[in-house]
């Protein structure tokens, strides 16, 4: 027997499908699809640089050679829209949409203004597909580390 809660969430799944998005959930509809990665495509941090000394609000540019970007929902062969990691262990789950805890660009920016306490930090860009979804393999830049004033 369904009930309304599973029927809300159906309906809900189905709005989402025909609107070509999808959503975290794989416990509920199984692990989510993931976008193949262009060979050779990369992620980097233009600036700062690896051990760079930055004031409390500052720019970091993103890179990406071997495909291009897009806005989140904009369904574009090898394209992607890039997430910041900031002091972040490692990457997000691979096989889900990258979380809120995380800075998102859906709008194809290729840069940013952040502002973060004095101390060590660490930057580091993974690309998300349409979806938010980390490519296969993921496109990740390497994790760089700044001081702030």
């Amino acid at each position: 027997m369904k009930t309304k809660k599973n029927i809300s969430r159906l309906s809900s799944l189905a709005l989402l499908i025909a609107a070509g998005l999808t959503i975290a959930a794989p416990s509920a509809f199984g692990a989510v699809e993931r976008t193949p990665a262009p060979e050779g495509a990369r992620a980097y941090i233009i600036t700062p640089e690896d051990g760079a000394t930055v004031p409390q609000t500052f720019v970091v540019r993103f890179g990406l050679s071997g495909m291009g970007v897009a806005p989140a929902g904009a369904d574009l062969p090898k394209t992607g829209h890039h997430h910041l990691l900031v002091d972040m262990d490692g990457l997000p789950p691979l096989d889900q949409p990258i979380g809120a805890d995380i800075l998102h660009f859906g709008g194809g920016q290729t840069e940013t203004q952040i502002t973060l306490p004095p101390g060590e930090h660490t930057l580091q860009i993974i690309l998300g597909d349409k979806n938010h979804i980390p490519h296969d393999p993921p496109i990740v830049s390497e994790r760089i580390t700044v001081t702030v004033e």
